[in-house]
């Protein structure tokens, strides 16, 4: 247990000392909040069910941590271990593998959770944002999720040749997500064409999963966005166990 705290203390140190993920996890939500809040406002529309676009916006933007952290932040800094030879002495040590995983499991839920925190702190000091589900319900959703983002962001670190391949995949899957999957902008203004195409994308089941529990729904509303959201669990954590490399 001592090594678990040690390592997982080194593995957060370790992640705030990391400009672009630190950025994306804890600044750039907030910063969304301040730029679309000051261009609409939270003023209760029928587009969204009379909530306004900040209300609805929090949910969303905490999926948006969730895919930065998982297609940015996991692979980058796992193949940037792996090149650097710190997964190879983390090996070589007494620590079993499965201690140093769960760790930097661990320390990426808590920015994760920090990340959230800020961000609804932010809007509910400008727009006074709307809650109306049970926080109880809310934050496993958000471990949930965020551990079914972050099986892809292994997966990717899995098979990535290098920590530049692994920023590339990861930009390349989790940017045109970020603005196709509700997590950047409502799909409410999209397209039909759009929230058609969201359906094939696992952040767009997030996105669902963290609104609809925002707004008092129950998990037994949404069994199809956990079945989704489970299996790419499943599937990308056993992928990504068998082509792991620690060096």
């Amino acid at each position: 247990m001592r090594s678990f705290q040690k390592l997982t203390s080194f593995n957060f140190i370790l992640y705030l000392r990391e400009p672009v993920a630190a950025f994306f996890t804890l600044a750039f939500p907030p910063l969304l909040v301040l730029l679309f809040g000051a261009m609409y406002g939270n003023k209760p529309v029928d587009m969204f069910g009379g909530y306004g676009s900040m209300d609805v916006s929090m949910p969303a933007y905490t999926a948006l941590i969730l895919g930065t952290v998982g297609f940015m932040g996991v692979p980058i800094t796992i193949s940037g271990y792996r090149e650097s030879g710190v997964l190879r002495r983390f090996r070589a040590s007494a620590l079993r593998p499965l201690t140093y995983i769960m760790s930097d499991v661990t320390a990426n839920l808590v920015m994760t959770l920090l990340g959230m925190l800020g961000l609804v702190l932010v809007g509910w000091l400008l727009y006074r944002v709307r809650f109306e589900g049970q926080v109880i319900s809310l934050v496993p959703a958000v471990i949930f999720c965020g551990l079914s983002m972050f099986s892809i962001g292994y997966l990717i670190a899995s098979v990535a040749p290098s920590a530049r391949s692994a920023q590339v995949i990861g930009m390349v899957i989790f940017y045109p997500m970020m603005f196709l999957s509700g997590a950047g902008i409502p799909l409410e203004v999209m397209p039909a064409s759009i929230q058609r195409l969201s359906n094939f994308l696992p952040l767009t089941y997030v996105v669902r999963l963290l609104r609809g529990l925002w707004f008092g729904g129950t998990w037994d509303e949404y069994l199809m966005e956990v079945a989704v959201l489970a299996g790419v669990l499943v599937v990308c954590t056993a992928l990504a166990a068998r082509f792991f490399r620690w060096e």
